[in-house]
């Protein structure tokens, strides 16, 4: 209402000038009325402005992407069978450490060696995992709890790890180089885990994506069932896809609803497994998923039931409590559980630490590039576009008060054309450069920033529509292999 009553006063302020004017020369018949019928169109817009103004200075409303049901079906399949990824060869033979790359063709090698970057992402994962309903909170523990600790146990230069090491001896690979990009993104991804983990006390103890994270394996056994399949297997899946749907429409439910629902489907892929194994040759890419599926089933099942205060069955509990509300209630495993949280946030927060001082120019305030160790030799080159992947390190250290602002505003801001929009030049133009540091930092509508991704998504898009080629130019996408 004050808003509207400051609105209307400008306007009469606006209007009473010509108004009174108008009035006057008619009364005093200088006005011709023919004149005033002329003079009406300018009069009305005069009172009118004020309006218009601010109607026209309204911010525009965001639009918002909405993705068909077949998009985010295809989505999640994807992001299902990444996560296998990562349960496969981020394990114990490697220090619970991200091995750098798989290769496929033309023989099967595992890199067993990993940078900070690849530590910062697999840990993400693990959180990414959990979110979407794949892995229980006690998973994600667990895995941020080994690969944390043998962080710990790696040789570091002030506090920054070095660019390689090999992950199943944990020694760095020579020469030792402590890279500023390496450095800024295992930062900014261990403290975007620490507040991930400390949310986990206020969380239902019954994920409430379960059941759409076992619709995702679901989704990836169905794509792998084979065209020729005979009925009884075919019933089986249908079966099985019915109790999923089902579940996921229940939503969250209670605590017993919730664990009759893991039975119910637990005992549908054990039945798949069952005839599977009947069969003289087991489905290669079936035989998998039915795995995971069941695997997943009783993960989730353990969690609820270990979480619960010893002594109450499943079905006496009809709300879903969170960490937090059993710990208060006496839950032993509760109780513990919220210390390992509150230990791994400030472990995280821990290895975010280190110096930037040495890798940063104080007469052109910005960073290196990188710091060879065994030379003592700093690199010549230095990071000076804020469309590099090297602004998580600047936002970081910034945040941290390792170096002044003047690093932030230092980052060159260089602009191109891409398309029919105007965009930041990076060094390659590679998706890396232009959206890495997007995954941790914030974003912010109507920027330069956020208009450069956007514009350089398109850009890509069209060049490879041009060319015939898939579009996601980034350093990922080399690769060579010898005769």
């Amino acid at each position: 209402p004050g808003g509207w009553r400051d609105l209307m006063r400008s306007v009469w302020q606006l209007a009473s000038a010509p108004l009174l004017a108008v009035a006057t020369g008619l009364a005093l018949g200088v006005l011709h009325p023919a004149a005033l019928a002329l003079a009406l169109p300018v009069l009305l817009g005069w009172c009118a402005a004020p309006w218009l103004a601010w109607w026209i200075s309204r911010p525009v409303p965001a639009r918002r992407e909405r993705l068909s049901p077949s998009q985010t079906q295809f989505l999640r399949r994807l992001a299902r069978r990444t996560w296998v990824f990562f349960e496969q060869y981020v394990t114990a033979q490697d220090h619970w450490l991200p091995p750098d790359n798989y290769q496929e063709h033309p023989v099967a090698v595992l890199a067993h060696r990993t940078s900070p970057t690849n530590m910062g992402l697999s840990l993400l994962a693990n959180v990414s995992a959990h979110d979407l309903g794949y892995i229980s909170a006690g998973t994600l523990l667990a895995r941020c709890d080994h690969s944390l600790q043998s962080m710990q146990r790696m040789e570091r230069y002030a506090g920054h790890f070095f660019n390689w090491y090999d992950t199943q001896t944990l020694a760095p690979l020579m020469p030792r180089y402590v890279s500023s990009v390496d450095s800024g993104n295992l930062a900014g991804h261990l403290l975007t885990l620490r507040p991930a983990l400390l949310a986990l006390a206020d969380q239902p103890i019954v994920h409430p994506r379960l059941f759409e994270g076992l619709r995702d394996a679901l989704s990836n056994l169905q794509q792998a069932l084979p065209q020729q399949a005979d009925v009884p297997l075919r019933q089986l899946v249908a079966h099985l896809t019915q109790k999923v749907e089902a579940a996921c429409a229940m939503s969250l439910g209670t605590v017993p609803d919730a664990l009759q629902a893991l039975a119910s489907i637990e005992a549908l892929c054990g039945s798949l497994l069952r005839l599977q194994d009947s069969q003289a040759v087991a489905d290669a890419l079936l035989y998998p998923w039915v795995q995971t599926l069941l695997a997943q089933c009783r993960e989730q099942q353990a969690d609820v039931l270990w979480l619960l205060p010893q002594g109450l069955a499943p079905g006496a509990r009809q709300d879903v409590p969170s960490l937090r509300t059993l710990a208060n209630e006496g839950s032993a495993p509760a109780q513990a559980r919220m210390a390992q949280l509150s230990q791994l946030a400030q472990q995280a927060a821990a290895l975010a630490q280190a110096d930037y001082r040495f890798l940063y120019d104080t007469q052109r305030h910005l960073m290196a590039v990188g710091y060879n160790v065994d030379e003592h030799r700093l690199d010549s080159g230095h990071y000076d576009l804020l469309a590099s992947e090297a602004r998580l390190c600047s936002f970081v250290a910034i945040a941290q008060g390792a170096v002044p602002q003047d690093n932030w505003f230092a980052l060159g801001r260089l602009l191109t054309t891409a398309g029919h929009s105007t965009a930041l030049l990076s060094w390659s133009g590679s998706m890396f450069e232009y959206l890495m540091p997007n995954l941790v930092m914030p974003s912010y509508a109507n920027t330069l920033l956020a208009q450069t991704g956007l514009a350089v998504v398109q850009a890509q898009i069209d060049y490879a529509e041009q060319h015939d080629v898939p579009w996601g130019i980034s350093e990922s996408g080399y690769n060579t292999v010898d005769a």
